[in-house]
């Protein structure tokens, strides 16, 4: 993932969004059973709601069930409601900004919309027939499904979630994180007044009505398929609960600029990735690797887009106001204002006063510089390499560090340079001359589909490598008839290894 999600390394006690919830002490052992079999009945009563929806949802043909799904787009997409799910998800989360927050409900939601739409996306019943192999696939539900989600994208996740899970005709609990919870609940009752509209049962969408960490787990037990994105604690869990799942990893995206990239290009659309919505989403530029005999010209391109570049006492004051005493990753700091962390920061500069955001120059991978990791603020890593096997040395580094299987990006015009770093990068998405924060996630001028929550695959631990989509949530019966048979002979599959190394 995150998807647009935290994707921070979290203590444990921690939720879906990083933020803090209650844990049972373990020395008030009555206490926490009870608050366990308290959780076991409020998500059994749940559960057997949502049920009761599929029970009627499971008759709906494909145009009824794109109708509901046009419902729960239209909840957030809608004008009035994008901007009040924004406002309200700034006010309390405390993160991103409001204008960046409309965009992402309208475009993400109506990107997702056109991909659930479109006549080759069949989710009910027979979605395909190949009459040469004889196989006939039947799509059904999964089920009711889980979507934990986090506080960065308390609307536009949970919306993206329940869009591609009702294409496939099943039902949706929403688990969000304490600080989304509001943001949660005005979109639910947004979903449910475009539900009543087209006659859909209610409980086909609903959230935890009180949440915390038992609550949260113990759906993860109960429902019958899980989606997780949201904080390393989170996405563990889900992984490892036993139920079915499609869970995401962690993001910090690294763009490589070759020297035969166009310069300005590259610098408005990373501080386009860097800045927006500043910084929620996994997908936003973490890093970027320059080759040496563009690095000049680039950080300059990059201050004329507002980027500030701190020196090494400013780097130290910025290091200590995301990490305080090296330590955690601070709230204060998370995904706020250039004006906010320059304040916090003590950059007196005014420069870095009126910064879009900062540039820090990299001085090592991993533990040795945190600012190698994903930062969830507007900050940007600048490393300089000698050469392209160096920009490609670097960037292993930093991905391995943090972000093995997500993504990365170069910027280039030589064709060469896409092929090698293709081959050697072992990312799920590799966008070329792309914003990242648009592009990862699926955008109207690429190939991949909408979507907040972006699978790492085995690198990343995760079940899928792929843009999470309505596919996910379905289960196909395959149909198998006759054909004629067609038996291979030994030499037509054996006769080149023969012939190389003898019978």
């Amino acid at each position: 993932m995150a998807a647009d999600d935290v994707k921070q390394a979290t203590a444990e006690g921690t939720n879906a969004g990083g933020d803090e919830v209650e844990v049972t002490s373990s020395g008030d052992a009555g206490k926490a059973a009870t608050k366990e079999a308290d959780a076991q009945s409020i998500i059994a009563d749940l559960v057997e709601k949502a049920r009761a929806a599929m029970d009627v949802f499971i008759d709906y043909d494909q145009e009824q069930v794109n109708e509901v799904v046009q419902a729960v787009a239209w909840a957030i997409i809608k004008q009035e409601n994008a901007e009040e799910l924004a406002r309200l998800a700034v006010e309390d989360t405390g993160l991103g900004n409001f204008e960046d927050k409309v965009k992402k409900n309208q475009r993400k939601s109506l990107g997702t919309l056109r991909d659930l739409l479109d006549p080759s996306a069949k989710s009910v019943g027979v979605i395909e027939v190949d009459e040469e192999k004889g196989i006939t696939k039947i799509a059904k539900p999964v089920g009711v499904v889980a979507a934990v989600t986090p506080s960065t994208n308390p609307g536009a996740t949970p919306a993206n979630k329940t869009m591609m899970a009702l294409k496939g005709r099943n039902a949706v609990i929403i688990a969000p994180s304490p600080k989304g919870a509001s943001t949660c609940e005005l979109l639910l009752q947004y979903i449910h007044e475009e539900l009543s509209k087209v006659g859909a049962p209610l409980d086909l969408v609903q959230m935890l009505p009180k949440v915390d960490k038992e609550m949260t787990q113990e759906l993860m037990k109960q429902a019958d398929f899980l989606t997780v994105t949201g904080s390393a604690n989170n996405v563990r869990s889900g992984q490892t609960s036993g139920t079915p799942n499609a869970c995401v990893s962690a993001g910090n995206v690294v763009s490589v600029v070759d020297s035969t990239a166009r310069i300005e290009e590259a610098a408005h659309k990373i501080r386009i990735s860097k800045t927006f919505d500043y910084g929620t989403s996994c997908s936003n530029d973490n890093s970027v690797v320059i080759e040496a005999p563009v690095y000049e010209e680039m950080v300059e391109a990059l201050k004329r887009e507002g980027g500030y570049f701190c020196d090494d006492e400013e780097r130290e004051l910025l290091k200590e106001a995301l990490w305080p005493g090296g330590g955690k990753r601070s709230g204060e700091t998370l995904c706020k204002a250039p004006s906010v962390i320059a304040e916090i920061a003590g950059l007196d500069n005014p420069e870095a006063r009126d910064a879009s955001f900062f540039m820090v120059e990299g001085k090592g991978v991993g533990e040795e510089d945190l600012f190698s990791g994903e930062k969830l603020a507007v900050v940007l890593t600048v490393y300089k390499a000698a050469d392209f096997d160096e920009a490609l040395d670097l960037t292993k580094g930093i991905l391995n560090y943090v972000g093995l299987g997500h993504s990365c990006g170069l910027h280039t015009t030589d064709e060469s340079n896409i092929e090698r770093i293709g081959l050697e990068m072992d990312v799920c998405r590799l966008l070329i001359n792309q914003i990242q924060v648009f592009g990862n996630g699926g955008s109207f001028d690429n190939g991949l589909n909408f979507t907040l929550s972006m699978g790492g695959g085995s690198w990343a631990g995760n079940n899928i490598d792929e843009n999470l989509s309505y596919k996910h949530f379905l289960n196909i019966t395959k149909v198998s008839r006759l054909i004629p048979e067609v038996v291979p002979t030994q030499e037509e599959l054996l006769g080149s290894y023969w012939s190389k190394y003898g019978r």
